[in-house]
């Protein structure tokens, strides 16, 4: 290999012109550099959803859902499909593989979406749909609601339509969608008693409204100049001409207005709705461009807000809900901290140990390794975001080996009377190939986190290109630059004698600790193997956890009431608790509320509920972090003692892919009655655990229903039909769509005709209920159907086409996968028990951490090849690579120890430091072995070789160990990098001091060396 240090020092002006470029050119790319709070990741995952007003959940799930999934099952690269059915809904979630090619996800929603075109003509006639979701991973970051005390939900829609469109035009927004607005429908409503007194069957007045208002051309005159329209009136331009139409009912004309009430409302039921701070919202969402820059977008919105706020009308207020931009900008903020508080501890490291001059060296290496990276970075398309600021922090400590052991040696070699040219050159052919290949090991060890599939894996994909290219530039930048500083910088004063440089009591110290070790091979190799197979042992004593939560002020309170419950009743129930949280203004900053549905996806991380009448959704922000959990807990027994009857479910925004329950348990099979059975009882062995809060089932209750069979043959000799009775039944009760009213400006509005509510609203009316029998005219219902009260499964859940039922638990400490593992071991007895075709599996959390950390090992037999191709080409021996190779393992002692106590969890991140941290036991191995071999090429008795060599690199293997070491430090707090900083820097600190005894050690006894 051509010398590159004499190379750059013979032609410094070309490297001095290239490191200001670099330096200049790393600037500027760091300006430019998106801003994330998250790395984006690939949701593979579409909703399918389908209607059949009418049918009950089990016709659904038999002629709706079935029917669809078994076409679903030829998706490629299909994982599983999870649906649920609910009277007149079905809902299909499609699920990829995490083997799915990012590029091919769009390709595979079109083909879902042709599957299931292709099989519509197998579904009942009156189905409708099915519809397509597959823009299920769209965030939208900033949330707005408009609110005010005197205005309509109308007028509030109209003010939040009118700011949508305004924000459309600010640079970098993709898409802006409405939350909570409240649809209308002109409801024609006649007493029920009137339609039986007057005869007037209901597609009297149907025939008549649609056919006054339909929209038909009356056509157009072509003369010589001009095309000239028609315009026929009777559309309706008001209520009023609604309530002036004429009905004929039985040779008598009557004006609509005088049998009938006729009101413009919103629909009813209401639609899901929004709260901001207990006040009725309309909320605006809005999601950025893919590639835009956060940052500039909340500076262009805060522009527009107060725009918009200065020209609200009196009374009416603009709120900001969710402000990502902010909140991307803190957390950026907290990693620039924690980076320069790093780079000082690497700096002072390097100042203390190394002295003012050459620790100077080092210093001048960081910077211009850092802003390389904001090169590579721009050009490889990374944004700034909590993992590649990581990766940065990480490397940190590792960038500035290469420097120090670089450095040291030139010292040394000035020391022994060299001039700097000599000693910078002497210091590339001594050190660069082994640095070379340790440099390259080290990155070897992020090989799984780049090349593994999963979720977990592409969120932080973004760590392998980050360190690969700071270590690669920082072996570049010691080879080069860093003899050109120290060309210039080092001055030290020659010391002549080799005995001099390491005669002192501490190395006197050193050797004789090590040629005790050497002495007593046999106890010291022992006794570390023993060590590690204990190390190894207290792991399963260490929490794990797949990702932690984050340290976001959102506290998210999911309210569920018992299946079937009205969205009304919902609404009461979260109106209740928002009255507990006025009550903690001091503890709470703001809080919004979602009833019938989930907030917008506000963070990439939070999965979206779909609407569902039952559900209510908070997200309160909490005054600070720290008394987050304090107030979370507080809301939780206020739910539980004041409201009895809400499954309850607090939880923190995830860092990592989400879960619904820190508990979750799957028991799938053929039979519903069976399935029920089976889940009760893994229910009630989980709720034997003390530590288990709440269980629940996510399909338990039935819903209740008025059975109405009717009398066939009354209705036939009537000349009725039950479809008749059915289509009149849900006229009068839901109302019946039969035209449309165009009078609002920006949207069109339903024509419903049903009864008024006094004879729709009360359960104990329904048997005299209005019926129109064909000759018979009106009669009661009851004249020709037996009405009965009863039950039916009003929500169905399958996974693969088997019925499945979750068991949900909440917990009062710990982590959720040691929680989910103790539930499942506790369902052993059950499992055992179980036919053919019935299963209780985990989910959740702990599903996806093991399923993550299985695609993580999947590279690992590349990445220990790659390494060991590398020692070979090092080493050229086999006996040498697998001396080097062994001390890997001996990373778990301090693993193990750091781990326990720090009271960190092992996590998907805790175990890419442990991979990772083999490659860089190995690099500080290898330097030693190599160095070991130049004493013997030298003529050194090997035992001598042996000693001098673990002397001789003492110094900057420990320098290089203490500046990763320390270089963790600031990462230690953080609760998502904490894992994993702890791992490396526990295991660096124990396997550092095992190598430089344990690996001499090793060698005597594998090459049989004594002391002569």
């Amino acid at each position: 290999m051509r010398n590159l240090s004499e190379l750059a020092i013979k032609n410094r002006t070309l490297v001095w012109y290239f490191i200001i470029v670099i330096a200049i050119a790393g600037v500027f790319s760091y300006m430019k550099l998106g801003r994330m709070e998250d790395p984006a990741y690939t949701v593979r995952q579409m909703v399918v959803t389908a209607a059949w007003p009418g049918a009950t959940a089990r016709q659904m799930e038999e002629q709706v859902t079935d029917k669809i999934e078994k076409k679903l099952q030829d998706t490629p690269n299909l994982d599983y499909l999870k649906s649920y059915s609910r009277p007149g809904q079905t809902v299909i979630y499609v699920y990829l593989t995490d083997q799915a090619p990012r590029d091919s996800i769009r390709d595979t929603w079109h083909e879902v979406r042709n599957l299931t075109e292709d099989m519509k003509s197998e579904l009942p006639d009156g189905v409708v749909g099915p519809f397509f979701n597959d823009r299920f991973d769209d965030v939208y970051g900033s949330v707005y609601a408009v609110t005010g005390d005197d205005y309509s939900y109308e007028e509030l829609r109209q003010k939040a339509e009118e700011i949508r469109r305004i924000m459309l035009t600010v640079d970098d927004v993709s898409k802006v969608e409405l939350v909570g607005e409240q649809s209308e429908a002109v409801y024609i409503e006649v007493a029920n008693d009137k339609l039986a007194e007057l005869g007037i069957p209901p597609t009297a007045i149907s025939d008549a409204v649609s056919g006054q208002n339909a929209m038909t051309p009356a056509g157009m005159v072509d003369t010589e100049s001009d095309n000239v329209y028609l315009r026929v009136s009777g559309v309706f331009d008001d209520l009023e001409s609604i309530r002036n139409l004429p009905i004929n009912a039985n040779g008598r004309l009557f004006r609509l207005g005088d049998i009938a009430s006729v009101e413009r409302r919103y629909t009813e039921p209401a639609d899901p709705k929004m709260f901001f701070d207990g006040k009725p919202a309309v909320g605006i969402a809005l999601s950025m461009k893919n590639g835009g820059n956060i940052l500039e977008l909340g500076s262009n919105l805060e522009e527009m807000q107060q725009y918009v706020k200065q020209n609200l009308p009196a009374g009416m207020e603009l709120h900001q809900v969710s402000d990502q931009p902010k909140v991307v900008e803190e957390s950026i903020d907290d990693f620039v901290d924690t980076l320069r508080e790093a780079i000082l501890i690497v700096l002072a490291v390097s100042f203390l140990s190394l002295g003012l001059r050459t620790g100077l060296v080092v210093a001048c290496c960081i910077p211009l390794v850092l802003t390389g990276v904001f090169c590579v970075m721009e050009v490889a398309g990374i944004d700034l975001h909590k993992v590649s600021l990581g990766a940065l922090i990480i490397s940190l400590g590792l960038l500035v080996d290469d420097a120090i052991i670089a450095v040291e040696m030139m010292s040394v070699q000035l020391e022994r009377g060299m001039n700097r040219l000599d000693a910078a050159c002497h210091a590339f052919k001594v050190t660069a190939k082994p640095m070379l290949t340790g440099t390259l090991v080290t990155c070897a060890g992020f090989i799984p986190v780049a090349f593994s599939d999963g979720a977990a894996s592409e969120f932080c994909q973004a760590l392998f290109p980050v360190i690969l290219s700071a270590l690669v530039l920082s072996w570049l930048v010691s080879v080069m630059a860093a003899p050109l500083f120290g060309y210039y910088l080092i001055r030290v004063k020659a010391v002549k004698t080799e005995e001099t440089l390491y005669q002192n009591r501490f190395y006197d110290g050193f050797r004789a600790v090590l040629v005790w070790c050497l002495s007593h091979r046999r106890a010291v190799i022992g006794g570390t193997a023993a060590l590690c197979i204990a190390a190894a042992g207290l792991m399963k004593y260490i929490p794990q956890e797949f990702f932690p939560p984050s340290l976001r002020p959102e506290i998210i309170v999911e309210m569920t009431l018992p299946e079937g419950s009205s969205l009304a009743a919902t609404e009461k129930e979260a109106a209740a608790l928002a009255r507990y949280l006025d009550t903690k203004p001091g503890q709470i900053k703001n809080y919004s509320y979602y009833v019938g549905e989930g907030a917008p996806r506000f963070v990439l991380t939070l999965e979206p509920v779909l609407p569902a009448d039952n559900y209510a959704q908070f997200v309160v922000v909490a005054a600070d972090v720290e008394g987050r959990e304090a107030l979370a807990e507080d809301i939780r027994r206020e739910i539980e003692e004041r409201q009895p009857g809400v499954r309850c479910n607090i939880k923190s925004i995830p860092l990592g892919p989400p879960s619904d329950y820190p508990i979750m348990l799957r028991v799938s099979g053929y039979d519903i009655d069976k399935v029920k059975a089976y889940a009760a009882q893994a229910a009630d062995a989980v709720r034997q655990d003390l530590n288990v809060r709440q269980v629940f089932l996510n399909w338990e209750q039935k819903s209740e229903i008025v059975q109405v069979r009717l009398d066939q043959e009354k209705l036939r000799a009537m000349g009725a039909s039950g479809q008749t009775i059915a289509q009149t039944l849900y006229t009068e009760l839901s109302g019946a769509t039969i035209a449309e009213y165009y009078g609002a400006p920006d949207k069109t509005i339903a024509i419903q005709l049903r009864l008024s509510p006094d004879g729709r609203n009360d359960l104990s009316r329904i048997r005299s209920l209005p019926v129109y029998a064909g000759t018979a005219g009106y009669v009661p219902l009851e004249q020709v159907a037996t009405i009965s009260y009863g039950a039916e499964e009003g929500l169905i859940w399958r996974r693969d086409l088997k019925p499945t039922i979750t068991v949900e638990g909440t917990i009062r400490s710990g982590t959720a996968n040691d929680a989910t593992q103790k539930a499942y071991d506790d369902t052993a007895a059950i499992r055992s028990s179980l036919p053919f075709g019935y299963s209780i599996e985990v989910d959740g959390d702990l599903e996806n951490s093991q399923k993550s950390l299985g695609y993580l090992l999947k590279p690992v037999p590349v990445m220990v090849l790659l390494i060991m191709t590398l020692l070979m080409i090092q080493l050229r021996s086999v006996s040498l690579m697998a001396l080097t190779l062994i001390t890997a393992p001996m990373g778990v002692v301090g693993v193990a120890i750091a781990m326990l106590l720090l009271g960190k969890s092992l996590g998907f991140v805790a175990y890419l430091g442990i991979l990772a941290l083999g490659g860089m036991i190995i690099r500080n191995s290898v330097i030693l072995i190599d160095q070991i071999k130049q004493h013997l090429a030298a003529g050194e008795d090997p035992w001598h070789a042996v000693i001098d060599s673990a002397v001789l690199r003492f110094r900057p293997i420990m320098l290089t160990a203490a500046a990763a070491i320390l270089g963790m430090v600031p990462l230690m707090t953080s609760i998502f990098w904490g894992p994993m900083a702890v791992a490396i820097a526990g295991g660096l600190l124990g396997a550092t001091v095992l190598t430089l005894l344990v690996l001499p050690t090793m060698y005597a006894a594998w090459f049989r060396i004594y002391p002569e």
